[in-house]
């Protein structure tokens, strides 16, 4: 692993509280992005989509154009959650899953395997053309400006990248990916100056169409071409078929505040879980830090984490609901669980380590956007199709193949997903939240 340092590379203890505008990202090129776009009239959501964009040009080690997408924002006085997370491939039935993965215990991380519709694209599109004031062209202009002019490698993305580079075998299905990032077999180290000419001219491509050549074009096209040539399922119906949707957040009240999540399949409920358990311990005069404070919060999550694993899954198979999920009884009972004295298993699930993107946007206006995407581990699914720097995510490694569980795997299904785009609102100085 790096040094700690390389997970924290610009330390800064200042409050972030600016007067009319802000954009934070995971690296200032793709902040930098965003806050171009205000400069020239935009708002926070033109501010969200430039930086996204970008994002996928100077941290492909953790998103990319073939990501996918959670949105959590505030505008017109509410918080309204968008989920543009992609659904399996329709090929993907019962019969091919029992075939395909004969003898696993989970779907392969890498190759086709995992691979489902990418719904990113499609969260950018809706943004800009919903929310935004700018054309797309205009948002993807830093991003295809790094991509072909080129940009400085950050730390801890340079070892990624490595680590990438080390994890897929210079096979015909990974040929396209290290032809992509690791062309000649070199490997970019922190510092050096990465063009990536494929991502310009896709990115260009998409805004040129507000997202239509990925969905529906020539970009669908290549996508389906790859998959056939090289034993995936993901067709150009399928890409045609996808559809982000805006949602209700979940949401639950602590201490004064609210905290807003994404519903399922989405594992934001998580949080709420854990928080709902919280609800009925008195943390009051405990160091946040203390054995005692910590204690409860790791037993509230290990809860959490039991359920989500078990129910969460596309809604549309769940065998439960969200608000059966917080109904305060049921976190009543819950909580009874929990032993202050030692830790109790409850045969949850492990959570999977992670790291991805994140991005906020705030106007003058009142706007704020909370946004991640992620390709899940790392780059993906190692998959990239040739000519276009996509990067096709691995999130179909998160069904299971349990017959009969709510999140198996299935024909054009969106599976149990691990981003978070959490947005809490309180009682501000004027009385609103």
């Amino acid at each position: 692993m790096p040094p700690f340092s390389d997970h924290h590379p610009y330390p800064s203890q200042r409050e972030p509280v600016y007067a009319r505008n802000c954009v934070a990202t995971s690296q200032p090129l793709a902040a930098q992005a965003g806050l171009e776009m205000l400069l020239k009239g935009g708002n926070a959501f033109d501010a969200a989509v430039a930086a996204a964009m970008c994002l996928t040009v100077v941290e492909p080690t953790s998103n990319g154009i073939g990501a996918d997408a959670f949105c959590l924002a505030w505008a017109g006085g509410g918080v309204h959650g968008l989920n543009a997370s992609g659904r399996s491939p329709a090929l993907l039935t019962g019969d091919e899953v029992r075939s395909r993965f004969a003898g696993e215990d989970s779907i392969p991380y890498y190759g086709w395997g995992g691979v489902t519709t990418p719904g990113a694209v499609s969260a950018w599109a809706a943004l800009a053309t919903e929310h935004g004031t700018l054309p797309m062209t205009t948002l993807a202009e830093p991003a295809i400006r790094y991509a072909r002019g080129g940009f400085p490698l950050s730390p801890q993305t340079a070892y990624y990248w490595g680590v990438g580079a080390s994890r897929y075998p210079k096979s015909t299905e990974f040929k396209a990916w290290h032809d992509t990032f690791a062309p000649g077999g070199n490997v970019p180290k922190t510092g050096e100056i990465v063009r990536l000419p494929d991502h310009g001219d896709t990115l260009q491509s998409i805004a040129e169409t507000n997202g239509r050549s990925f969905y529906e074009g020539e970009l669908a096209e290549k996508m389906d071409k790859a998959a056939r040539e090289q034993g995936g399922l993901l067709r150009k119906q399928d890409l045609a078929d996808h559809q982000y949707d805006w949602v209700r957040p979940v949401s639950i009240e602590y201490k004064g505040l609210t905290l807003h999540e994404i519903p399922p399949n989405g594992q934001g409920i998580t949080a709420c879980i854990a928080l709902g358990i919280l609800k009925y311990f008195d943390l009051t005069g405990h160091d946040p830090d203390s054995v005692e404070c910590l204690h409860l919060q790791i037993e509230a999550m290990k809860l959490a984490f039991r359920d989500a694993h078990r129910f969460i899954a596309d809604p549309a198979f769940m065998d439960t609901t969200p608000a059966a999920m917080l109904d305060e009884a049921y976190l009543a009972s819950r909580a009874k669980l929990i032993r202050r004295d030692r830790a109790t298993d409850f045969k949850h699930g492990t959570p999977k380590p992670g790291g991805t993107i994140y991005l906020t946007a705030a106007d003058a206006g009142g706007n704020m956007v909370s946004y991640i995407q992620s390709c899940y581990t790392g780059f993906g699914s190692g998959v990239v199709v040739p000519g276009t720097g996509i990067s096709l995510q691995n999130r179909g490694c998160c069904f299971s193949l349990e017959e009969g569980h709510p999140n198996v795997a299935g024909p054009s299904k969106r599976p149990y997903h691990t981003i978070i785009p959490g947005f809490v609102t309180g009682t501000g100085w004027d009385g609103s939240e």
